[in-house]
This record gives C-alpha cells, sequence and structure tokens, in this order.
C-alpha cells in the first residue's frame, strides 16, 4: 500500500457538497481507502483572477493502486461530479478539482502526471490543508522541505472542520 495526498478545489455551485461529494467518491475508489480529510480552507483564486473564491481541501488515501490509476479515478470523479475540462487547455472555474499531490515517495514524470505536483511547494491553498493530513514527519520527496507544517497565510481562511 501507498500513502498519497490529494488536493480538491471548487469555486462553482455548492463547492462544500462537491468537495464533500468527491471525498466520498474516493473513498469507494477499489483499491483505495480515505484515511484523513483536511479541514476545508477558503482561497482566492492564484492571482488574484477574476473568479469565485475557492474551497480547498486535501485528503489522504492508502492506495494499492499505480499513480496514474489513482489519477485516472480521480479525472473519472470530476467527470460524474459535472467537471468539462476546456479543449483548449485553459484553467477556468470548476465545480470540482482533483490532484495528485504525493504518491509515497515515488516521482513521477509522464504525460499528464507529475507527481510530486510541480507547484505543491509554491501554493499555500494546498499546503496549509495538507499539513492537516500529513503524517509526522512527511517531506517534499525531491526538496525535502516538511510538509507536515505550514506557514498561515491572508489568503487561506479555514472555514470548517472535515
Amino acid at each position: 500500500m501507498v500513502t498519497a495526498y490529494l488536493a480538491l478545489g471548487s469555486n462553482l455551485g455548492d463547492r462544500r457538497v462537491f468537495l464533500h461529494a468527491a471525498a466520498a467518491a474516493l473513498g469507494q475508489v477499489a483499491g483505495a481507502r480515505l484515511v484523513a480529510e483536511s479541514s476545508i480552507y477558503e482561497t482566492v483564486p492564484e492571482g488574484n483572477a477574476p473568479e469565485p473564491l475557492y474551497l480547498n481541501a486535501v485528503v489522504r488515501v492508502e492506495t494499492s493502486l499505480t499513480a496514474r490509476q489513482l489519477l485516472d479515478s480521480c479525472l473519472a470523479i470530476e467527470r460524474m461530479l459535472g467537471r468539462v475540462r476546456p479543449a483548449d487547455g485553459a484553467k477556468r472555474a470548476r465545480v470540482i478539482d482533483i490532484d495528485v499531490l504525493l504518491f509515497g515517495e515515488q516521482t513521477v514524470d509522464q504525460p499528464g502526471l507529475q507527481v510530486p505536483h510541480p507547484a505543491l511547494l509554491t501554493r499555500p491553498f494546498v499546503r496549509i490543508p495538507l499539513a492537516d493530513v500529513a503524517t509526522p514527519g512527511l517531506r517534499h520527496p525531491q526538496a525535502g522541505e516538511r510538509l507536515d507544517r505550514a506557514d498561515p497565510d491572508a489568503g487561506v481562511r479555514r472555514v470548517s472542520d472535515p
């Protein structure tokens, strides 16, 4: 079994319902077991883009799947919840976004899948909820930076417990 961390985000519709539905669906994936959910945080869009505010969370799962199989399951859950990815690949507001942040100590560089997530260390809206569910002493597999704690950020506000 591998411990994986997944980021959840939503800024359209009933954001909290989408986060809870995504976490519940991840708990139903064959070969994966949901073991922890972070608090939910309200965050400003990256670069203060003119979009609605996001709700973000991170979940920890134990899985016998490969990183690609886990990503495929995440993409299927996004589709099930109504996410439509634009053909042009542009970043737009979304009902749900699920990103694989970490997959054990593995480094994966495949088309459409980079683990650790390349922006993990620079996104407080991911780092803060990740620290909620990180196993003690968790470190970034490449940079060695601690991930079981995070500095507060003015753009990330806790709004509820899991």
